[in-house]
């Protein structure tokens, strides 16, 4: 058994793409999607078709609507592969706007429906900033199940608990790129490894209190930079991974050991925590490192969706 298939005894394994061509050979159960994935494959030859469809289509509407339309398009051809729901996401420039959050989560739903998609198998992803949140409180009372991404910090992960969103991406890689970059010469690869990656400890210290809380927002860690990252987090709900890291897992035999376990946390003797508006706000502040990676992940994704338009301008 490789280890693949060895992880998929513990965690629902999602494939992390736009690229939907490569989503059969791995089997996953869902797949997450986001503004660069989708810009990296429509800069591909095999999906110039899809871009060039949709524009034919819906050339007469607002830019923002074609947008949608396409990203609901590649949801569809990577729904059509995988038995699971998949991600699609709400433009990175709404993470501060939460009625429009709301509105824009609801129409990429509506544009699903239109298409014969069940709602349920869609995740509409939303920024965790404190309005992205609130957003997707809302939507999740009616009906519309969300991903909370960019997550990198335990306030974050507690706020999304408490608005009983469906699911959280905490952002493994970013923590530990953020970690090294930050200790630079002094960095110890081997210490901060595995489970002692800063990366997968905060994703272990959601995990344990979702389950020890009975929060049944689910966790699915994200961002991997190694398969060492991926195997430290066994047991998670879910974990959502790039190809290039799922062949890699294909190809190993190494043993894969369950470390996260809810049975475990359940024992634990965890102190509860809740957040306020102004208590998530100091909290986040607090954290240099979540403060300067959500502000930095939501600049990529909105410089990447201002690429998108062009391309769809010029199709």
């Amino acid at each position: 058994m490789n280890q693949l298939e060895a992880l998929k005894q513990f965690t629902t394994v999602v494939a992390d793409t736009g690229d939907f061509r490569q989503l059969a050979q791995f089997h996953p159960q869902d797949a997450t999607t986001n503004p660069s994935l989708i810009l990296k494959a429509v800069q591909k030859a095999d999906y110039a078709p899809l871009l060039k469809e949709t524009m034919a289509r819906y050339r007469a509407k607002p830019l923002d609507e074609t947008m949608d339309r396409l990203l609901v398009r590649f949801g569809r051809e990577i729904l059509a592969l995988i038995p699971g729901r998949v991600s699609t996401e709400v433009d990175a420039r709404l993470s501060f706007d939460t009625m429009a959050t709301v509105s824009r989560g609801e129409r990429l739903i509506e544009m699903y429906q239109a298409e014969g998609v069940p709602t349920e198998r869609v995740l509409i992803k939303v920024a965790s900033t404190w309005e992205g949140i609130q957003a997707a409180e809302k939507l999740e009372r009616r009906g519309i199940s969300t991903n909370l991404t960019l997550l990198f910090s335990f306030c974050q992960a507690v706020a999304c608990g408490q608005a009983k969103v469906q699911l959280v991406s905490p952002f493994v890689g970013r923590i530990y790129d953020w970690y090294k970059k930050s200790a630079g010469a002094s960095w110890d690869e081997a210490a901060s490894s595995g489970a002692n990656d800063p990366g997968v400890k905060s994703v272990r210290q959601i995990y344990l209190h979702y389950k020890h809380f009975g929060i049944k927002t689910e966790v699915m860690g994200a961002s991997f930079r190694n398969t060492g990252q991926i195997i430290a987090l066994a047991g998670c709900d879910l974990l959502t991974i790039s190809p290039e890291l799922l062949a890699q897992l294909a190809t190993s035999d190494a043993p894969v050991a369950r470390a996260l376990d809810p049975d475990h946390a359940k024992k634990l003797d965890l102190a509860p925590v809740n957040y306020d508006e102004a208590g998530f706000r100091y909290a986040l502040n607090e954290d240099a490192m979540a403060t300067e990676k959500l502000a930095e992940g939501i600049r990529a994704f909105a410089a990447d969706a201002v690429k998108l338009e062009k391309l769809l301008k010029e199709a």
